[in-house]
């Protein structure tokens, strides 16, 4: 793909769905002593999401996990659309699709694994963390330079920011816009 090309898909980008596990955690799974379950978010992913909530950008959360934790970070961030336990990703991808009026070309999904790359083929441009499987990196229109957990999410959010000519500092003062829906509302 041309970069004139690659810029023009990334400033159409008006929703991102994001997978969870290896994309905004680094794919481990931690146990504390009564079997509750742990996952690590970097920050610079989390400022990453709300500098796009403010530019307009609406997300999406597609999890093959059922973790009550997604639920807790997509309210935490005012995601409203969650799909937890999803084994169909390209379908749960459509569903956001339609409940948001945005188009499959005008979204962008970032996976990491092979139950990925339904979601990944559909949308308007696909992304993956540099710890990606070797099926995603080949396929991914843009591989980040930092691995899932650690800012990969960040790096793509601020690509996608520049080729839509967004000045990053000046979003950091305007306010996260107010969501309609309760987080977790869908899937």
């Amino acid at each position: 793909m041309e970069v004139n090309s690659a810029k023009s898909n990334l400033a159409r980008i008006r929703g991102i769905a994001l997978d969870v596990d290896g994309v905004l955690t680094d794919g481990g799974l931690w146990w504390g002593p009564r079997g509750e379950e742990w996952k690590r978010f970097c920050f610079a992913d989390i400022m990453g999401i709300s500098l796009a909530q403010r530019a307009g950008i609406e997300f999406a959360l597609i999890s093959g996990e059922d973790s009550p934790l997604v639920d807790q970070f997509a309210k935490k961030m005012d995601i409203r659309y969650v799909f937890k336990g999803c084994r169909d990703k390209a379908g749960a991808l459509r569903d956001f699709a339609k409940a948001t009026g945005i188009g499959l070309a005008e979204l962008s999904f970032i996976g990491d694994d092979v139950n990925d790359l339904s979601a990944m083929e559909i949308s308007g441009f696909s992304a993956a963390p540099a710890t990606a499987s070797a099926d995603v990196l080949a396929y991914a229109g843009f591989v980040a330079k930092k691995s899932g957990g650690n800012g990969a999410v960040r790096e793509w959010i601020e690509a996608i920011l520049v080729a839509r000519g967004i000045d990053v500092k000046a979003l950091l003062q305007k306010p996260r816009a107010t969501q309609d829906v309760a987080a977790g509302g869908h899937g």
